[in-house]
């Protein structure tokens, strides 16, 4: 079949592969590094305990085998070194076959993690990046030329990205039809990057021109990246302009990122592609009924789309193959932020209660845990953490919205904060209490933060201003005959 490819894609599908890749990398480093306080044995949520009351048809995992602590890192340092190797191109040294199945290892892995992370990985970002990876598997290698299908396919999954999240914006928060919304966006978002500060004291009519610039990107650019080309070009090089200007205003884990690999395989590269024989026929049946498979499951997410009850970063299939997504369909016009603190004192009943002037008690001192990302002490300015995802500092931020986001994992946090787990404690920036002394009480409370003025930045050097609003959880210990680390 003559149409089935499209050769004068080689470089865009070499560019997209790569950088994928890096994306699964990542992803899988991510995972390594955080899983066994997150989700391990002695996790905040355990895995063995998801895995006894969710069955293998809701949640697909390779864990449903067998768990344990090391054959999670086992496949999460697998999962690194097939994405390493896919960076490198491995992919086009073996045949089409392998190569397919080369790419098929990060998709079943991370799906295994995936349907596995709970609260923890409940980001539309998951799913977006096994939607495209399993895209990916069917994109071909040097033996091929690109199909046509899986190119359109990849430009379906960016139109419902963009046009999904700008849909949700207009039907949602009424500062995005006022354009409004980055007056307070950059000061609430979850997680600030070193630059945000600076974005927010942009002038009023400079955000409004944010705004106005993100609907025409979400809401009219989309259309193009189905146009002949050099149009569909433009229109996915503007929607990367928009991501990397997100880029620098916070963190968003990778999601900027896998958004912006997308657009990258619509991008049209100039250059001569290879000579390459034709597609063999197995492989065109395989991706013909891919592609009508995708099309299939697309109802769903075509149906919340255009509904007027749209829900954000929901998966339709056990196997997250097309989902919906969008993002800040509503922004919070006030921050809040849960501070950790602990004591080594003893705290007596009447310590417990939340006086109006919160000021504590004189005998008692209070130390305060240091996250990685979320703001804490004042004067610590953001850093960029992005692509990389810190679970626990988002998950705070939710926390803050509602208690009711912190009900499954807040209670398991302290108690392995009273233990000084080490595993826990390693998500953190720094813990006030050496490995051999744990704090004897823990207690949490809520701030409101707000970016200082420029005159305070200079005067003080803070880039944040708190105010005590209530307490949150109060002065905790380990129960009589609780576990020691």
């Amino acid at each position: 079949m003559g149409w089935f490819t499209a050769p004068e894609y080689w470089l865009s599908r070499l560019v997209f592969q790569r950088a994928l890749a890096v994306v699964y990398l990542v992803a899988f480093l991510t995972a390594a590094l955080q899983f066994r306080a997150l989700l391990g044995e002695r996790g905040m949520l355990p895995i063995p305990r998801f895995l006894r009351r969710v069955p293998f048809t809701r949640a697909p995992s390779l864990f449903h085998l067998r768990y344990s602590d090391r054959l999670f890192a086992v496949v999460a340092w697998a999962g690194c070194a097939v994405s390493a190797a896919l960076v490198a191109g491995a992919d086009s040294l073996v045949p089409l076959w392998a190569g397919m199945l080369l790419w098929l290892v990060p998709w079943a892995l991370y799906l295994s993690i995936v349907n596995v992370g709970q609260t923890w990985y409940g980001f539309g970002w998951e799913s977006l990046l096994l939607e495209t990876g399993f895209l990916a598997v069917f994109l071909g290698n040097d033996e091929v030329a690109p199909p046509v299908l899986v190119l359109f396919l990849l430009r379906w999954i960016l139109f419902r990205v963009e046009f999904g999240a700008g849909l949700i914006k207009l039907r949602g928060d009424a500062c995005w039809r006022k354009l409004t919304c980055l007056h307070y966006h950059h000061e609430t978002q979850p997680m600030p990057g070193p630059l945000s500060w600076f974005f927010h004291h942009l002038p009023g009519p400079l955000h409004k021109a944010e705004v106005a610039a993100n609907h025409v990107t979400q809401l009219i650019v989309p259309f193009l990246l189905f146009t002949p080309q050099p149009i569909a070009t433009a229109g996915a090089a503007l929607m990367i302009v928009t991501q990397l200007w997100l880029v620098l205003s916070g963190n968003f884990s990778w999601l900027n990122w896998i958004t912006i690999v997308l657009a990258l395989s619509a991008v049209r590269f100039p250059g001569n592609a290879p000579t390459t024989p034709a597609a063999p026929l197995w492989y065109e049946v395989v991706v013909l009924a891919v592609a009508v498979l995708v099309v299939f499951l697309s109802y769903h997410p075509v149906v919340n789309m255009v509904s007027r009850r749209q829900v954000m970063n929901r998966s339709f299939d056990p196997l997250h193959l097309v989902n919906t997504y969008g993002a800040f369909g509503s922004v919070s016009r006030v921050r809040y932020e849960v501070v950790v603190e602990g004591t080594l004192d003893e705290v007596r009943d009447e310590d417990h209660e939340d006086h109006e002037d919160h000021e504590d008690h004189e005998d008692v001192e209070w130390r305060e845990y240091e996250f990685r990302g979320k703001p804490g002490d004042p004067r610590h300015w953001p850093r960029q953490f992005a692509p990389y995802h810190l679970r626990l500092d988002w998950m705070m931020w939710f926390a803050a919205l509602s208690p009711a986001y912190a009900g499954v994992w807040f209670g398991a946090l302290v108690e392995r904060l009273l233990e000084n787990d080490r595993d826990t404690l390693r998500l953190l920036r720094r813990s006030p209490f050496p490995p051999d002394q744990p704090p004897r009480y823990v207690r949490a409370r809520l701030f409101r933060y707000h970016y200082t003025t420029w005159r305070q930045l200079r005067a003080t050097g803070a880039c944040w201003d708190r105010t005590y609003v209530r307490d949150f959880l109060p002065p905790t210990r380990l129960a009589a005959g609780a576990r020691e680390p």
